[in-house]
């Protein structure tokens, strides 16, 4: 199956970012993409943390699931929606959601991100939790490839790689794919994006496809970009450095399982 990892780097624009990611979703689809993942917060960086409240959306309702639909639909392509504020229990948070849309244009899975990223290094502070709610459960779903091959594909965003038991609890469920939409900091990119991403391929024997946020935004944040594609052996297979970009890669169900029956790891957990 081939995928598009879809770097961007977002404006503070809704509209001007959802042309900006058709046209990068229209070059996925061009290429042969079955799957394209865009990255968090793809539709919009906003000045401030609070500009998300006045974009959220309710699910079935928005610009941003329209688009997403109507895309997918026209394209005939997977799309999972990096993140988009969702409406939570309160006025002041809203969900930092990744839905998966199917080409028929219809959402068939929904993760409201579970770790809510804090940073303070004197220079840089971040807080998620000021604004995002946090989701409550881990989730996957099936695309059946033009292969006739069915994915087992668990969802992630952002901060959460930084934490091994959703993803070891998405293996449980059988995910050989993971997804992992992405605005890493410039600071904590540098120093940790590809380690984490390579040790989760590693640990579950699993694909991983994460796209980032990649370079100097208007709303003066820097994003680490190096958005990744990489296989169940540890190994970087398709990768691109800062602006915005389709990073395209095969993924082969055989090498996981080649890769899973001569180290059953998986089969070996004790706790």
């Amino acid at each position: 199956m081939k995928v598009a990892a879809i770097q961007m780097v977002s404006g503070i624009e809704r509209e001007a970012n959802l042309a900006r990611a058709r046209l990068l979703l229209e070059r996925a689809a061009e290429a042969g993409a079955e799957l394209a993942v865009l990255p968090e917060y793809f539709c919009t960086m906003g000045r401030q943390d609070t500009d998300k409240l006045a974009l959220r959306e309710t699910p079935g309702d928005g610009p941003v699931q329209t688009f997403l639909a109507e895309t997918a639909r026209a394209l005939k392509l997977w799309i999972v929606g990096g993140t988009l504020p969702m409406a939570a229990g309160d006025d002041a948070h809203v969900f930092n959601a990744s839905i998966a849309y199917s080409p028929a244009g219809e959402p068939v899975a929904r993760y409201d991100k579970l770790h809510l990223f804090v940073f303070d290094n004197g220079r840089e502070r971040y807080d998620e939790g000021r604004v995002i709610a946090r989701g409550d459960k881990p989730v996957l779903f099936e695309l059946p490839s033009r292969d006739g091959h069915r994915w087992r594909i668990g969802m992630s965003v952002c901060y959460d790689l930084r934490f091994p038991e959703l993803y070891r609890e998405l293996g449980r469920s059988g995910a050989e794919l993971l997804l992992v939409p992405s605005a890493f900091t410039h600071t904590t990119g540098a120093a940790h994006w590809e380690l984490l991403l390579r040790a989760r391929a590693v640990e579950n024997l699993a694909w991983v496809v994460a796209p980032a946020q990649g370079g100097r935004h208007e709303n003066g944040r820097r994003t680490w970009g190096q958005s990744l594609v990489v296989d169940p052996w540890g190994a970087p297979v398709a990768q691109q450095a800062e602006g915005e970009g389709v990073v395209l890669a095969d993924l082969d169900a055989a090498q996981t399982a080649r890769f899973r029956a001569q180290l059953p790891a998986l089969t070996h957990r004790i706790l």
